[in-house]
């Protein structure tokens, strides 16, 4: 299973508590054995939280695909100032702590806007999140247009990585950067692209469809 590499500090802290642990329940015994039960689905679950599986499937101009795992929460219509300047289809995709958490570029393009913002950390699921939460705004150049992703911050998310910076050239599919733990990513497209999402549906990062040009 390939990891990203965000989280090898925390899997080696994660096991390195464990066997810490493990060593002193064998010499002391009694409740330790309960520390142990408790804390190793953690330091399992770690590793399983910071996987990144390749993801093939559709690529192309004329699709978009989604930029993250998880459950789409909302899909709307917005203006869009600081890259776009105009009215974009905005779907919404929350990621819960067992969704693989690398972001992915939605379609080939050239980063050509960047922009970080301070904010709260309020439960990626309420619309108000988009607008209040701590947020990585990315721009790209794509061969349909302006397109825009937003990496939101959380609830317990506390750290966006986002990888490249304007003038890079990116490819559909590949890696954007990783949000830790449970967050929420929006995809701002322009009005003439026909989605093939719904509320409550899950999608795949990299993977899903998420809209379509069809002219």
């Amino acid at each position: 299973m390939k990891i990203a590499r965000e989280g090898v500090p925390f899997i080696v802290i994660g096991l390195g508590i464990l066997a810490a642990i493990l060593a002193v329940s064998l010499t002391a015994g009694g409740w330790w054995w309960l520390v142990v039960v408790l804390w190793a689905p953690i330091a399992v679950w770690v590793p399983f939280f910071f996987r990144d599986p390749d993801r093939p499937g559709d690529r192309g101009p004329d699709v978009a695909v989604a930029p993250a795992d998880g459950r789409v929460v909302s899909i709307d219509e917005i203006d869009e100032p600081s890259f776009v300047h105009g009215r974009v289809r905005r779907v919404a995709i929350f990621m819960n702590v067992f969704n693989v958490h690398v972001n992915r570029y939605p379609t080939d393009g050239t980063v050509a806007h960047r922009e970080y913002r301070k904010g709260r950390f309020l439960n990626a699921t309420l619309d108000k999140a988009s607008d209040l939460n701590e947020r990585m705004t990315l721009g790209i150049d794509s061969p349909r247009g302006p397109i825009v992703i937003h990496q939101i911050a959380g609830l317990i998310a506390r750290r966006i990585v986002t990888d490249h910076h304007p003038g890079t050239p990116v490819h559909q599919g590949e890696r954007l950067g990783i949000i830790r733990f449970g967050s929420r990513v929006e995809l701002l497209l322009p009005p003439d692209v026909t989605l093939l999402v719904s509320v409550g549906d899950q999608v795949r990062s990299g993977q899903t469809v998420i809209g379509k040009w069809t002219s």
